[in-house]
């Protein structure tokens, strides 16, 4: 149903999408992850419910949701929030694909197959370093490497997300991101 706007009067449609993945309550949640590892990233986001205070399930970026989100909002540019909460990672999950009854896919299954999709991750180089507040204050400097029409792109193929590299000797971060979906 989306937002009940006729989009053929809009010119962009911004997707936000968190950096990674939470859900709250209960049915699939293909990317969920469990442990200490769920816990760091929920403390890391404050991932508590607002009134209840109750933790929410968490888990990594699930590109296969986020094309599927894509294409059913008409999405044209994306805005990736809260990625500072990974900066304490040394090695980013990102889902990009499902495995589903032993086929690997990039499309969004129906809902009754969720159950049996299983995550297919890959890890990206973390960026180790705070990116919090604003680039005076953190010495980060941003650049983007697609055109933001083309990296929203549901039906581009997958090529490595984001890349991060670190100057030790000016304690900078550059981050460039790269989310062809």
């Amino acid at each position: 149903m989306g937002s009940g706007l006729p989009t053929a009067k809009l010119d962009r449609i911004v997707g936000v999408v968190k950096a990674y993945s939470t859900c709250v309550g209960e049915g699939p949640f293909v990317c969920e992850l469990f442990g200490d590892e769920a816990a760091r990233l929920r403390e890391a986001g404050a991932e508590y419910g607002a009134k209840t205070g109750r933790p929410r399930r968490v888990g990594p970026l699930d590109l296969v949701a986020t094309r599927y989100g894509i294409r059913l909002q008409g999405t044209t540019e994306l805005a990736l929030t809260k990625l500072d909460v990974l900066g304490y990672l040394k090695q980013i999950p990102v889902c990009t694909h499902y495995e589903l009854d032993g086929t690997r896919t990039g499309d969004f299954p129906f809902p009754s197959a969720l159950d049996r999709a299983k995550p297919v991750i890959e890890m990206l180089e973390g960026w180790d370093c705070d990116i919090s507040g604003p680039p005076e204050t953190t010495s980060i400097t941003w650049r983007s490497s697609l055109p933001a029409r083309s990296a929203v792109s549901p039906s581009a193929r997958i090529a490595t997300p984001m890349s991060f590299t670190k100057d030790k000797r000016n304690a900078s971060c550059q981050i460039s991101t790269n989310l062809p979906l």
